[in-house]
């Protein structure tokens, strides 16, 4: 079981570090490709709305062909497409290349996790989870650590070409260590489909009903209103623009996803599990504290490198303290919760998580130093340590063998729509602020990232402040994710 779970660590490592590299080479790209701040922020939203549009798909896939293959072969895409988005020409083409290695990532986690859960019996699922749960606390910090090293000593390029070795070398670790599937075996009448049949619903085997295929309408309404918001967030502060019906139109669309799901006999997202009541918890939870945790990641790199005007890198060892605390608490908390009430263990990660995104929010609008930020950041590291995983096992320890993926489906769901949307709505928040902070009418953030030490020295407490500002929406979100855990996750009467 051991094995199992590190060797899947290892491909899931991949894609939470670079769902988090490129907060720190966004500062880079904007400069490098000549793009905005929200521009260049596509390079991290694109990339997680990829993993929304195939996350849907990860439990009926890996029913019909094998969780292992399904695991392998997106393994595969992750780093190719890798290797493409290191050899991207201009924003557009990078944006584009970070969609289609989402295509690859977004298969990795839910089909990972399924796969272990499966190989452990649930009285060692808690275990089991706190090697899972590596990626997901090391990676946001690790990946920082990485990215600026790469960016100061080479290019931003190499943190995505890095994926190459590192991909392939998972590539035949998983293939010799994951267990077989057990698939249904085909009736004779029925013979061979080729795999474009199968992914289109176009050839069944006699007997199959229709509602076998695949919600093509859902996946089209999640997909394309998750894409829709998160294009309207982007363009929301530009005078008269559609932003804001970009954004209603994506509600709405996600509205009309939720309708249907709770309609069609086999929904690509199944959002009946949320009659359960931890499953529903732990969505709340999810939903605020990951959309706070991770989109709040854009601020940092920004303020060491355009306030401070110190080089990447510092932003990597500033992660170095947050990487031991997370590693630790994350394997105890998780550990824990197989032994004692998870309410409490996860209300304690939500108030160290508010705690330290508020001790943050003063950090950086006093420029306090960076031994305080360290400090800050460690506490709230602690908190999603105590949090997001056990969160997790919690909603989905529970539910029987054909539930489980589709358990792991929705909350990889839910944790990746709020990290695309939070990162896009902490983007502009950071470009509208620094741009009043600015002299002139010809700031913001590439304008900042051009400036001379005098002149960053003369504007710094504005700048700090400014940036400081948009740690605000985060903290409220924390605080939120605390109440939804201290309502919701009492014990069943």
């Amino acid at each position: 079981m051991r094995s199992i779970g590190l060797s899947l660590a290892l491909g899931g490592l991949m894609v939470v570090i670079d769902t988090t590299v490129t907060t720190v080479a966004v500062p880079a790209i904007v400069s490098g490709l000549d793009a905005s701040l929200p521009a260049a922020q596509w390079a991290t939203a694109g990339y997680l709305l990829g993993l929304v549009a195939v996350i849907p798909l990860a439990g009926r896939l890996s029913a019909r062909y094998g969780a292992r293959r399904v695991y392998l072969t997106a393994l595969l895409g992750f780093t190719l497409f890798s290797a493409l988005a290191g050899l991207a020409w201009d924003v557009t083409s990078l944006a584009v290349f970070r969609v289609l290695q989402g295509l690859g990532g977004g298969l990795l986690n839910p089909v990972g996790q399924a796969i272990g859960l499966r190989a452990a019996p649930r009285e060692a699922r808690g275990r089991l989870m706190s090697l899972l749960v590596l990626p997901l606390v090391i990676g946001p910090v690790l990946g920082p650590l990485l990215a600026g090293r790469l960016i100061d000593t080479a290019s931003w390029r190499w943190i995505f070409l890095l994926n190459i070795p590192v991909g392939l070398a998972a590539v035949l670790i998983c293939a010799r260590v994951l267990p077989h599937d057990i698939l249904p075996s085909r009736s004779r009448s029925g013979g061979r489909r080729t795999l474009v049949g199968r992914l289109a619903g176009l050839s069944r085997r006699p007997g199959d009903s229709p509602e076998s295929r695949p919600d093509w309408g859902g996946l089209v309404l999640l997909s394309g209103g998750a894409v829709t918001v998160v294009l309207g967030a982007t363009l929301v502060e530009r005078p008269a623009s559609a932003g804001l019906g970009l954004i209603l139109a994506g509600l709405a669309m996600l509205g009309g996803f939720g309708w249907r799901a709770r309609r069609v006999a086999e929904p690509i997202v199944d959002l009946r599990l949320l009659r359960y009541r931890p499953v529903r918890a732990g969505v709340g939870v999810l939903i605020l504290f990951a959309a706070a945790y991770f989109g709040s990641m854009a601020v940092l790199p920004l303020f060491v490198q355009g306030v401070r005007g110190d080089p990447a890198s510092v932003v990597g060892v500033i992660g170095i303290p947050q990487a031991i605390v997370v590693g630790l608490v994350a394997q105890v908390a998780t550990r824990l919760v197989d032994r004692f009430p998870a309410r409490r263990i996860v209300l304690a990660g939500t108030a160290l998580g508010t705690l330290g995104g508020a001790a943050l929010l003063v950090a950086v609008g006093t420029d306090a130093g960076y031994p305080w930020i360290m400090a800050a950041t460690m506490v709230l590291s602690a908190g999603s340590g105590a949090t997001l995983m056990p969160t997790m096992t919690v909603a989905l320890r529970d539910l029987d063998h054909a539930e489980t993926p589709r358990g792991t489906t929705l909350l990889a769901l839910v944790v990746q729509l709020s990290n695309a949307l939070a990162g896009a709505v902490t983007a502009v928040t950071l470009s509208v602020l620094v741009a009043r902070a600015m002299p002139g009418s010809g700031g913001g953030v590439p304008a900042m990232l051009a400036l001379d030490d005098a002149a960053r020295e003369a504007l710094r407490p504005g700048l700090a402040a400014a940036v400081a500002a948009a740690y605000l929406l985060p903290v409220a979100l924390l605080a939120g994710s605390w109440l939804i855990a201290y309502r919701s996750l009492r014990p069943a009467r």
